[in-house]
């Protein structure tokens, strides 16, 4: 991998007696795509709310762009660059798909007061309209967003994170709930966006083949441990990850 981007060091997450993350470090470089594994309580997501300011880790640091970051609320992180997706969807079902996409990205744009005198869509029509384009809803634009399917509503979710043009973004399980129709169109979409916009990526995903096809560094835990680490033709063959993830 290049050279650090992100630094997550030795990162703990306790409540009580139980260690949700124990011990946890990798490194993201500029332009990575690095690729989070794991059964069902293997801690993945805690990782990202420790890492992105949702909870506040018990131990250890996460360092962005050199600067040290742990603890640092999700808004002030947002605001240095560093997006995210949830499990859940975070879309504005009244608003239509290009609304949705400007106030995505209408926090970043200059002070409150040239918000306010802004045009209406406060400068941001071209940048969304762009971003319609790339994820193919094109057809859908002028809909509100509560009216389309499951997985049109996840699409609108990942562009929402990509429009403030971050240079980290976080995506947890984006595959969840989506067709399988559109999974390939997913992974393709963010090649995209890592080639066109140069981001770096860690995504948590169960879709084992999406992830392999995606993502070059590929981490494995389990009970909160980094289990396994390496390209991902090695983590697939890894004995401890086979017995303890994919059960063959």
């Amino acid at each position: 991998m290049s050279a650090s981007f992100l630094e997550v060091n030795d990162v703990r997450k306790a409540y009580g007696a139980i260690r949700a993350v124990d011990g946890v470090s990798f490194a993201v470089g500029p332009g990575d795509i690095v690729g989070v594994i794991g059964p069902n309580g293997s801690g993945k997501t805690t990782l990202f709310n420790s890492i992105l300011g949702q909870i506040e880790p018990t131990s250890g640091h996460v360092a962005f762009c050199g600067e040290d970051v742990t603890g640092m609320s999700p808004l002030e992180l947002s605001r240095r660059g560093v997006g995210r997706t949830f499990q859940t969807l975070q879309v504005f079902g009244q608003l239509s798909v290009r609304d949705n996409l400007i106030v995505a990205a209408q926090e970043f744009q200059g002070s409150l007061g040239a918000r306010l005198f802004a045009r209406p869509d406060a400068g941001l029509g071209q940048a969304a309209d762009q971003m319609i384009e790339l994820f193919r809803l094109q057809h859908v634009a002028g809909l509100p967003a509560g009216r389309l399917s499951y997985g049109q509503q996840k699409l609108i979710d990942i562009a929402m994170a990509f429009m403030p043009r971050p240079r980290l973004v976080l995506l947890d399980e984006p595959c969840a709930g989506v067709n399988p129709s559109l999974v390939d169109q997913l992974r393709e979409l963010l090649v995209t966006l890592n080639r066109e916009q140069g981001g770096s990526f860690v995504v948590i995903e169960h879709n084992m083949d999406f992830i392999m096809r995606l993502c070059p560094h590929v981490i494995c835990m389990v009970e909160g441990k980094v289990l396994a680490r390496g390209a991902p033709a090695d983590v697939q063959s890894n004995r401890q990850v086979l017995a303890a993830y994919l059960g063959n």
